[in-house]
């Protein structure tokens, strides 16, 4: 079964007006589509499935001073690295100043790094030996 065009906007992460938008395609029409009320040709599909933007180029991007690119999804407050490691943050990030901001992002995913290794590290050990941790 072939992906449809709400799946593509769903990837997307945009909202029916911004993919609309992004597209030139009316709202109204894009609904129809969605809904199962018309379809679009199928090069159409194709079309949009090859211009689709990834969901980093929407997201925000903190840049560290060493290069490091991490991303923000404002509306889940979802961080992410640039391999897809994800951090939910509770906390509106979006007036920290600019100047600190990469920094407590890099200081969150060095700390996330370190516990998923001893996280994977108890893993491997509970495989090769026979302990009950207490």
């Amino acid at each position: 079964m072939s992906i449809n065009i709400k799946e593509y906007r769903n990837k997307s992460g945009l909202s029916q007006t911004q993919f609309a938008d992004y597209f030139n395609i009316p709202v109204s029409t894009l609904r129809k589509w969605e809904q199962g009320e018309s379809r679009p040709a199928p090069y159409i599909i194709k079309m949009i499935s090859m211009l689709l933007p990834s969901a980093k180029d929407i997201m925000k991007k903190i840049i560290t001073k060493d290069g490091t690119t991490y991303f923000y999804e404002e509306s889940s407050g979802i961080l992410y690295d640039s391999v897809g490691n994800s951090i939910q943050v509770k906390f509106d990030i979006e007036n920290v100043k600019p100047e600190n901001l990469p920094l407590y992002v890099a200081d969150l995913f060095e700390s996330f790094y370190e516990i998923k290794e001893k996280f994977e590290q108890d893993c491997r050990w509970d495989k090769d030996e026979n302990i009950i941790w207490s």
